[in-house]
C-alpha cells in the first residue's frame, strides 16, 4: 500500500474504484508530468447519495460533504492513469462547480471540501489554486462536480 493510500485508510477513507464515465471521455488523461481529471461527481457505489441545488434541496455542509467524495474520486481517476498515488508532485488547480440556488452565493466553503480532504491526505503537496463557479444544474443533478490538474513524476 502506498503512502497516500496508507493516510486515506488513517482518515476512515477508502480510495473507491474509478467511476466509469457517463459519456464519450476518460476519467483521467496524463500529458507529460501532468494528469488532468475529468469532471467528478460525488458517486458513491453507482449513485450520487443527495441531488438537487445547494442552497435549495442541499444544504452547504451536505454538499462540501460531497465535494470531499468528488476529490476521492478524483484521487482514483489519477491512480489509473499513474498506478502509484505516491508519485503525486503536487496538486496544482482545483475546478469545482456547484450547482446553486439562484441566492446562494458559498461556492467557495462548499469547494472546501475538495480542498480540505486533499490536504488532509496529501499535505503540503495538496495546497492548489482553486476555482469554484456557481451553476444553474449539473449532470445527473448533481450538486457539485470537482475536476483537478496533478503533477507527477515517473
Amino acid at each position: 500500500m502506498s503512502t497516500v493510500e496508507a493516510r486515506i485508510a488513517e482518515l476512515g477513507l477508502t480510495l473507491p474504484d474509478v467511476v466509469p464515465p457517463l459519456a464519450t471521455y476518460q476519467p483521467a488523461v496524463r500529458s507529460g508530468s501532468y494528469v488532468h481529471t475529468a469532471g467528478q461527481l460525488p458517486m458513491v457505489d453507482g449513485a450520487i447519495p443527495v441531488t438537487g441545488k445547494v442552497g435549495a434541496e442541499v444544504s452547504p455542509e451536505q454538499a462540501k460533504e460531497l465535494a470531499a467524495r468528488c476529490a476521492l474520486n478524483g484521487l482514483a481517476a489519477v491512480k489509473s492513469v499513474i498506478g502509484d498515488l505516491d508519485k503525486i508532485v503536487r496538486v496544482v488547480k482545483v475546478v469545482g462547480f456547484v450547482a446553486s440556488a439562484p441566492d446562494f452565493t458559498g461556492q467557495p466553503g462548499v469547494l472546501n471540501g475538495a480542498s480540505e480532504l486533499l490536504g488532509e491526505i496529501l499535505g503540503e503537496k495538496g495546497v492548489h489554486a482553486r476555482s469554484a463557479v456557481g451553476v444553474a444544474v449539473l449532470p445527473l443533478d448533481a450538486p457539485v462536480e470537482v475536476e483537478f490538474l496533478v503533477e507527477v513524476r515517473g
